[in-house]
């Protein structure tokens, strides 16, 4: 029986690792400085914003500047995400330091349920003792902050969107935006209405938003730490277009698929192949059509004469 492994790319010898090959994802100096700017921003006009949330006795806006003192940290520890990951691989870890990236979006997306939790709690308090609102201050400040969040919103979208750090971070902008929104709302009908319960009822609504939010994000952060198959790969479809692709092969099994990060979807396989087949050709053949019709750079595959779970039988 022969045996051959693979990286996805071409190595000289089909019963070789390639130790130099790259399991480490590559982070831009333009996605670090986006995280790094926002974050500046944001935590600048989160200490405005707080002053004229006491000042104004606004729920609204305190809930908002809370929430961007969250974000100031999200985006903190989203940006040490990224300074880390551009620490080569070691000894220790092979892959490198990419998997904290995933680990400060789930991060951060838990923490934005118990923001919306606390948001909520305060606006029933709210809606069953009714405090006084100064709705010109509310409103100037409130304008102000929508401002911002659309700055920092359009700095963040214009990054690497498919990055689940940067998505972390994104939503986190996303909820300030949408709670300047609500408070500007809520101080436009104070204003005009004097009707006091705009505040916390908005506040409810940016909460329930948030939640949802980070619902997603802590799904498809936490399906990546578990090691989930992605979810644009179906294993099954990939063993039979090899199975059609190449006449040499007469099974695919043991096959394992998971994500590094959302952009390094990482596949092993074991591949029996007819005997007179040749292992170093037939492995760059299937790493080729692995990388030009699924988009897989990372694939270990063991080529073998005999399908290895018959021999396990045989050997018992």
């Amino acid at each position: 029986m022969a045996h051959s492994h693979s990286h996805g790319d071409d190595s000289s010898s089909p019963h070789s690792h390639d130790h130099d090959h790259d399991h480490v994802p590559k982070v831009t100096d333009d996605s670090e400085r986006r995280i790094f700017w926002v974050m500046c921003l944001t935590g600048g006009f989160m200490i405005i914003q707080a002053i004229g949330g006491l000042i104004s006795g606004s729920l609204a806006l305190i809930a908002d500047s809370g929430h961007m003192l969250s974000d100031t940290a999200a985006l903190g520890l989203a940006w040490f995400a990224f300074r880390l990951a551009k620490k080569p691989a070691d000894k220790k870890r092979s892959y490198g330091y990419h998997r904290f990236q995933i680990m400060a979006a789930f991060t951060n997306g838990v923490t934005l349920f118990f923001i919306a939790g606390w948001i909520i709690f305060e606006a029933i308090g709210r809606l069953i003792t009714p405090g006084e609102v100064l709705a010109g201050p509310m409103l100037i400040i409130a304008s102000c902050g929508l401002a911002v969040n659309v700055i920092g919103f359009f700095v963040l979208h214009r990054g690497d969107s498919d990055n689940v750090n940067m998505q972390g971070a994104l939503l986190h902008v996303m909820g300030d935006l949408l709670g300047s929104i609500a408070a500007i709302a809520a101080a436009i009908i104070i204003l005009f209405t004097g009707w006091m319960a705009a505040d916390p009822l908005l506040s409810v609504l940016v909460s329930v938003i948030i939640l949802r939010s980070a619902y997603t994000l802590v799904r498809r952060s936490g399906h990546i730490l578990l090691e989930g198959t992605p979810d644009n790969m179906d294993m099954g479809l990939i063993r039979d277009k090899l199975i059609a692709y190449l006449p040499e092969i007469i099974d695919v099994h043991h096959m394992h698929a998971w994500s590094l990060t959302a952009e390094k979807p990482i596949v092993t396989m074991h591949v029996q192949i007819e005997p007179k087949a040749d292992l170093e050709t037939t492995l760059r053949t299937i790493s080729s059509y692995l990388l030009s019709e699924f988009e897989i750079d990372h694939a270990t595959i063991q080529l073998e004469h005999l399908n290895c779970e018959d021999l396990e039988v045989t050997d018992a």
